[in-house]
Parts: structure tokens; C-alpha cells; sequence
């Protein structure tokens, strides 16, 4: 079948799908006569897999091992579980670094009166100088991305 038939049956567009072949997730393709790409189900099915991983937030180099562990018929399930639990703990992580984001800017928005006066905290938050030395943690917002 063609790019365009496999991107519609996988789900993943023919532009991802050069992409993939590029990166090494996707072999490359057989070609026809014309030079045209040619897919089989096989690959639809991988091209599916790699959506779906994605999808969950996996990035190339774990796919890319999720790919060897799903082609590997005797692979232990604890390999699978451990990349699925650092993912996991990533994601938290991540999860907790943008609550905090969203609090820093709640606060923000909080204290910025949003009328025809000049002064903002969001700005002077934003324009803040990190070199210089906190008066206290409680008089000055917290810095969006600082922990």
C-alpha cells in the first residue's frame, strides 16, 4: 500500500511517517518501480504502535526500546514495566513543575489590579533581577519555573 493508505489505516500522517523512517523507528520502506513507498500491515501495525506511544507521552529513545521489547517475544514484562514506571515518574514531575508554574502565576494575576494604573507583578515579576538577593520569600512572589 502506499504512504497516503498507511497514514489513514495507522492513523499517523505521511509526514510523521518519513519522519519515523528517518529516525529509525520505521524501516525503510520497500520501494515500487515508480520509487513510490510501499507499506505493509506489518508496518501499519508499528506506525499504530509508535501513535499510541506517543500518545502516552513516550519519547523517540523509549519507543524506540518499547519497539525491541514488543518485537522480542521472550523479553521479561519487567523491562516493559520499568520504562513504564520512569515515564510515569517523569510525567509527575513534569506534572508538579507546571502546578507550580500555575500557582507562581496565579499569585500573580492575584495581585495585579488589571486597571489604568502602571504597576503590575506580573511585569516586575518577569523583569525581576535573579542575581539580586530576596528581601523575604513571603514579600516577593516566587519566580515562575523556581523551586
Amino acid at each position: 500500500m502506499n504512504i497516503s493508505r498507511a497514514a489513514v489505516l495507522s492513523g499517523v500522517s505521511a509526514k510523521m511517517i518519513r519522519h519515523y523512517e528517518s529516525a529509525g523507528l520505521v524501516p525503510a520502506a520497500a520501494r515500487n518501480g515508480s520509487g513510490y513507498r510501499v507499506y505493509s500491515m506489518d508496518d501499519v501495525h508499528r506506525l499504530a504502535f509508535i501513535r499510541r506511544a506517543r500518545a502516552v507521552g513516550f519519547g523517540t529513545p523509549d519507543i524506540r526500546q518499547l519497539l525491541s521489547l514488543w518485537q522480542n517475544r521472550r523479553r521479561p514484562a519487567r523491562e516493559v514495566k520499568r520504562l513504564a514506571v520512569e515515564h510515569l515518574a517523569q510525567l509527575q514531575t513534569r506534572i508538579a513543575d507546571l502546578e507550580a508554574i500555575a500557582d507562581t502565576l496565579s499569585h500573580l494575576i492575584g495581585h495585579c489590579h488589571g486597571d489604568e494604573r502602571p504597576d503590575c507583578p506580573i511585569l516586575d515579576s518577569l523583569a525581576a533581577d535573579d542575581r539580586q538577593p530576596a528581601a523575604s520569600a513571603s514579600s516577593k512572589p516566587r519566580q515562575a519555573g523556581k523551586k
